[in-house]
């Protein structure tokens, strides 16, 4: 057999997987979260949120809702080189992000069960 025959039955066989695979994951909540940072920024976003004096403070003052704040964490960039990850029980990680165009940090403490904002600030970079 040649190799333009192989090749074809190949890529036919892979197109018939491909359309088979769309059918059996339509509809269902399939996602490829393997880097460290979207599966840190899944694991907070899955975990109800709670928020720390400090933060209240700030979210009350800069007239922030919970959706731009859960977008902040969703859609942020987690520095691991500024995080706590070798704690045991809760680790803390610094995510950054923007908000109308300034630079902002979010300091989340990562539980088992929860998730607590614990600071949230503008930033000068």
């Amino acid at each position: 057999m040649k190799f333009i025959h192989r090749l074809g039955y190949y890529l036919g066989g892979f197109a018939i997987g491909l359309i088979l695979l769309m059918f059996f994951l339509n509809g269902k909540d399939a996602s490829c979260d393997y880097s460290p940072n979207a599966r840190t920024v899944k694991n907070i976003s899955s975990k109800p949120l709670h928020y720390s004096m400090n933060a209240s403070e700030f979210i009350n003052h800069n007239q922030l809702d919970s959706l731009t704040i859960s977008n902040l964490i969703k859609f942020g960039n987690v520095d691991f080189s500024q995080s706590n990850t070798d704690l045991d029980s809760c680790k803390v990680y610094h995510i950054d992000n923007s908000y109308k165009k300034q630079n902002m940090e979010l300091i989340v403490k990562n539980c088992d069960s929860t998730a607590t904002l614990l600071d949230i600030n503008y930033t000068n970079i």
